[in-house]
């Protein structure tokens, strides 16, 4: 730490910039979101200044979108070891599931779910801190845990319909 003030000085770099490259957050699960971009180093930088880094995480997750009151629904059927992080929106009645790449494969034809193409960016907030509306109901972890595609289908296909049955209707 001595020598922050000489970097301070120094005409290529500023104080700002120092604190933004050094690890910063502390916090596993912003660390993790942030080496899934190509330029984690911006992702710091954006989150410093309280704004949304475009996340594209090629080949490591795809997003899957739902409506945010059928997600938290589906947050009771989905085992917590199975369970991968959750960006919502709720003034949009958003929700964005974390899943791994081939789930689309998988949650094809499931009403209510809608895999974003992979490589389309994410606008992300760090995993401690909502911004602009954005938020984790359920934080990345750090350890890179994805939301089980086959559980996430299930907790929206037959186990969502069968939660809306009447008590009564099996006997």
């Amino acid at each position: 730490m001595r020598n922050l003030p000489q970097l301070a000085h120094n005409s290529t770099f500023s104080l700002r910039t120092v604190l933004v490259m050094a690890p910063r957050t502390r916090n596993p699960g912003s660390d993790w979101l942030a080496s899934c971009a190509s330029d984690p180093v911006q992702v710091h930088r954006t989150w410093a200044t309280d704004g949304l880094a475009l996340i594209r995480a090629e080949r490591r997750w795809v997003a899957v979108e739902a409506d945010l009151m059928r997600s938290v629904h589906a947050l009771q059927h989905i085992a917590p070891d199975r369970l991968g992080p959750l960006l919502v929106r709720p003034g949009e009645d958003l929700a964005w599931w974390l899943a791994p790449p081939h789930a689309e494969a998988l949650l094809a034809g499931i009403p209510g779910l809608r895999v974003r193409p992979e490589g389309q960016p994410l606008r992300c907030p760090p995993a401690e801190r909502y911004i602009d509306g954005l938020g984790w109901l359920e934080k990345p972890d750090g350890a890179g845990r994805l939301t089980d595609p086959a559980e996430l289908g299930a907790a929206f296909g037959v186990r969502a319909a069968c939660s809306r049955l009447p008590a009564g209707a099996f006997g």
